[in-house]
């Protein structure tokens, strides 16, 4: 029997075609920055999530993974369980990771399936940019990827770029 992942949740606000308009409400999140072209990013979000925290707490895995660059360093993100919102958090052992707490926000998504790459990265939030820009609404923010499934999951994969709108 496959076991369910937690993923964060949203309202839906609106429907354009493929995009959609989403509140998202705050989360706790834990991040890893880390030069691009590193890849210890997972790694040190991995170990967080299995126990290297000071609470020897093992953490259950969610979705999505939220992934985004800046000029100098990628960023990484997992979204901690609903539980740890009311809750005290393990603290990180790793000085490169930072609990935080998310603020909440109106955002524009568009999503695609397949394994993820940078031209398809480039081509869909260009098509996002471009129809939020058709609906004349106010982006304020830059576009991250989320990734909702496990590497090895083949079929259906879920995909999507989201952006902070006024």
């Amino acid at each position: 029997m496959a076991q369910k992942t937690e993923s964060q949740p949203y309202e839906l606000i609106e429907k354009y075609e493929n995009i959609e308009i989403r509140y998202y409400p705050p989360a706790i999140k834990v991040m890893s920055k880390g030069k691009i072209g590193g890849n210890k990013n997972f790694r040190n979000l991995f170990n967080y999530i299995s126990g290297s925290n000071s609470k020897n707490e093992k953490i259950s895995m969610t979705t999505p993974v939220y992934m985004k660059s800046d000029n100098e360093n990628q960023i990484m993100e997992f979204v901690l369980p609903k539980k740890f919102n009311d809750k005290e958090i393990p603290k990180p052992v790793n000085d490169n990771l930072k609990v935080y707490k998310s603020a909440e926000g109106k955002y524009a998504s568009i999503r695609y399936s397949g394994y993820n790459n940078n031209e398809k990265q480039i081509f869909f939030t260009k098509k996002l940019i471009d129809k939020i820009k058709k609906l004349k609404k106010v982006i304020l923010g830059d576009p991250v990827f989320l990734s909702y499934d496990a590497p090895y999951k083949f079929y259906n994969r879920r995909n999507e770029i989201i952006v902070e709108i006024e």
